[in-house]
C-alpha cells in the first residue's frame, strides 16, 4: 500500500481514531476505578465505624480495658481488612488494633472525614474516622491492593491499547478499500477516457449522495470534453482539407511562371521565396491532418516484425548527409540486434524528425549520436543526444506540444521549422502504445530525447 495514497491515509486516520477513543476510555475508565475504589473503601469503613460504634456505645467513663473487651473481637476478625484506632477527643489512644504495630495513626478530622497517609512498615493508607459520643473511631485501609489492581489495569489497557493499534490498521484498511471502492471504479473509468475514446462515461452510483453528484459532475466535464475535442478535430480536418486544394493550385500556377520569369533575376527569386513557403504550409498541413487522425484514433497500424539494427542502418546515410549539410557530425553510437513490431514508416518518421531537431540545434562541428538497444528486458529504447544548448528544466515537458519553439538553433541563430515535428515524435510514439520524452545531459551539455516501446508493442530481444 503505498504510505502518500488517499486509502492509506484513511486508514491512518481510521486506525488513530480508534486507538484514540479507546485510549481516551480507558483513561477514564481507571480514573472511574480508582475513585470507586477509594469510595468502596471509604464505605467499607462507615460499615465497619458503625458496628464499632454500636459495641462501644455512649458510655463516657469506661475504661480502656473496657473498650478493648467490647470491640478486640471484632477489630481481630477484621485484621486482614481494616486498622482500627480509638482516641477520646483530647486526643489520647484508648484502643489500636494489634495489626497497627508500633503505628500510630494521626488525627485529622478537623480537616476532612477521609485522607491519605503513610505508616511505617505498611505504606499509603486511607484512613476515615467517625464520631460516637465522647469516641473518635479511626478506620484505615491499605492501599497497596487498591494500587495493584489500577497497576494491573494500566499493563492490560496497554496491551489493548497495541491490540487495538494493530487490529484498526487492518479493519481500517479493509474499511477504506469498502469506502473507496466507488471513487476507484470512478478513477479507473476516468483513466479510460482517452482522445480515442471520450464517449464512455462514469457509471453513476445508486442513491443522490456526493459520489452520485461527483460522478455527474465528471459527466457533464466529458461531455463538454468530448464536444470540445471534436469541435478542433472537426476544425484541423476540415481545415487541412480546404486548404489542400488551393494550395495545390497556387503551387501549379506559381510553376507556370518559372518559364515567363526566366530572365528576370529579382521575380525567380521572388517565386522561388513563395514555392518554398508554400512548400512549408503543405507541410503543416500534411502534419496537422495527421495529428487530426491520431487523435481521432482513425490511424489504424499495420504493426509487422522489423529489425531495428537494419532500420537503423539504412537511415544512418540519410542522418550523415543530413548533418554534414548543417557542418556537425552524426554517430550511430550503439545499434544491438533484435526484433520489434512497428510501423517501419512512422518509426523511420520519427526517427528522422528527432534527428533533424537535435541537428538544428547543435554547433558546428559537434556531435548527434543515435542509440538502440533493450531496456531491462521489455522495452525497446531509441536515444537520440546532441550537444547543443539543452532546455531549462520548465520547458523540457513542452517540447512535444504542437507549433512550440524555442528560439535557439546553431550558433544562436533563430531555428526554423513550425513546431509540429516533435508533436508528430509523440503521436507516432503513442499509436505504438510508447512514451517519448526528453531530458538535459548529465555528462555534457545537451538535450537527450528518449523514446521507449512497451514491451506488448516489442518481441524477442
Amino acid at each position: 500500500m503505498n504510505r502518500n495514497s488517499f486509502t492509506a491515509r484513511l486508514t491512518l486516520r481510521f486506525a488513530a481514531l480508534v486507538t484514540a477513543t479507546t485510549a481516551a476510555v480507558l483513561v477514564v475508565g481507571g480514573w472511574l476505578l480508582q475513585r470507586q475504589t477509594v469510595s468502596g473503601l471509604e464505605l467499607m469503613h462507615e460499615v465497619e465505624g458503625h458496628e464499632l460504634a454500636e459495641l462501644l456505645g455512649t458510655e463516657a467513663n469506661l475504661a480502656a480495658a473496657d473498650i478493648v473487651r467490647r470491640i478486640k473481637y471484632d477489630a481481630d476478625s477484621d485484621a486482614a481488612l481494616f486498622f482500627i484506632q480509638v482516641h477520646k477527643e483530647d486526643g489520647a489512644v484508648l484502643f489500636r488494633s494489634d495489626n497497627l504495630g508500633g503505628a500510630v495513626l494521626p488525627d485529622l478530622s478537623r480537616a476532612e472525614p477521609h485522607w491519605t497517609t503513610r505508616l511505617p512498615a505498611v505504606g499509603d493508607v486511607r484512613v476515615s474516622e467517625f464520631h460516637s459520643g465522647p469516641w473518635h473511631i479511626q478506620v484505615a485501609s491499605p492501599l497497596a491492593p487498591t494500587r495493584r489492581l489500577l497497576r494491573d489495569y494500566v499493563e492490560v489497557s496497554g496491551l489493548l491499547v497495541i491490540g487495538v493499534a494493530v487490529t484498526s490498521l487492518g479493519l481500517g484498511y479493509a474499511f477504506s478499500r469498502y469506502t473507496l471502492r466507488p471513487v476507484r471504479a470512478i478513477e479507473a473509468t476516468a483513466r479510460r477516457i482517452r482522445a480515442d475514446n471520450l464517449s464512455e462515461r462514469i457509471p453513476v452510483p445508486a442513491g443522490r449522495d456526493e459520489l452520485a453528484a461527483l460522478a455527474e459532475l465528471l459527466n457533464r466535464m466529458f461531455d463538454r470534453l468530448e464536444l470540445s475535442f471534436e469541435q478542433v478535430r472537426r476544425f484541423t480536418a476540415d481545415a487541412s482539407h480546404e486548404l489542400k486544394t488551393p494550395l495545390a493550385l497556387m503551387q501549379l500556377n506559381a510553376e507556370k511562371l518559372r518559364s515567363r520569369l526566366a530572365g528576370d533575376a529579382e521575380g525567380t527569386a521572388a517565386l522561388e521565396d513563395m514555392l518554398e513557403e508554400l512548400g512549408r504550409l503543405h507541410q503543416i498541413i500534411e502534419s496537422l491532418l495527421f495529428l487530426s487522425k491520431a487523435d481521432a484514433g482513425a490511424l489504424a497500424l499495420e504493426l509487422k516484425a522489423l529489425s531495428p539494427q537494419a532500420l537503423l542502418a539504412a537511415l544512418a546515410e540519410d542522418a550523415q548527409a543530413l548533418a554534414e549539410d548543417v557542418g556537425a557530425r552524426f554517430a550511430l553510437s550503439r545499434n544491438e540486434p533484435g526484433e520489434i513490431r512497428g510501423e517501419p514508416n512512422l518509426l523511420r518518421q520519427l526517427l528522422l524528425n528527432l534527428l533533424s531537431n537535435a541537428l538544428a540545434v547543435s554547433p558546428p562541428g559537434s556531435l548527434v549520436t543515435l542509440e538502440s538497444y533493450w531496456l531491462d528486458g521489455d522495452k525497446w529504447r531509441f536515444e537520440v543526444a546532441d550537444e547543443g544548448p539543452g532546455l531549462p528544466e520548465a520547458q523540457l515537458a513542452r517540447v512535444f506540444e504542437r507549433f512550440v519553439r524555442f528560439e535557439h538553433g546553431a550558433g544562436g541563430a533563430p531555428r526554423s521549422g513550425h513546431g509540429l515535428g516533435l508533436a508528430i515524435c509523440k503521436g507516432i510514439a503513442e499509436l505504438h502504445r510508447g512514451s517519448i520524452r526528453a531530458e538535459n545531459r548529465r555528462d555534457r551539455r545537451g538535450l537527450r530525447v528518449i523514446v521507449e516501446l512497451p514491451a506488448d508493442v516489442s518481441a524477442g530481444g
